[in-house]
C-alpha cells in the first residue's frame, strides 16, 4: 500500500487523493504535522524540505508531488519486477 505524507492545508496532497481515490489506488495519509516521524522521513527524501505531497512505494521508494501518472507508473513497474 501507498503511504502519502500530507498536510491538511496542502491543495496538491487534496487533488492526489481524489485522482487516487477515482482510480481506486489504496493509501494511507499521514499528517507531517501531526507525526514528527513522518516529518523527519520526508525530509530526508526531500533535501531537508517539508514537500507535500510525497508518496512512500511499497518498495521503499518515494516520489514528490507526483502526478497519477507517474504513480500508476511507478506501481506498473513494481507489479513487474
Amino acid at each position: 500500500m501507498l503511504t502519502m505524507y500530507s498536510t491538511s492545508w496542502c491543495g496538491y496532497c487534496h487533488r492526489l487523493k481524489s485522482q487516487l481515490d477515482r482510480e481506486r489506488i489504496p493509501y494511507e495519509v499521514v499528517d507531517i504535522e501531526q507525526d514528527t516521524e513522518a516529518a523527519a522521513y520526508v525530509m530526508g527524501v526531500n533535501g531537508g524540505n517539508q514537500t507535500v505531497p510525497t508518496v512512500r512505494f511499497p518498495d521503499g521508494s518515494a516520489l514528490t508531488n507526483p502526478s497519477i501518472v507517474q504513480v500508476r507508473q511507478r506501481l506498473s513497474d513494481l507489479a513487474a519486477s
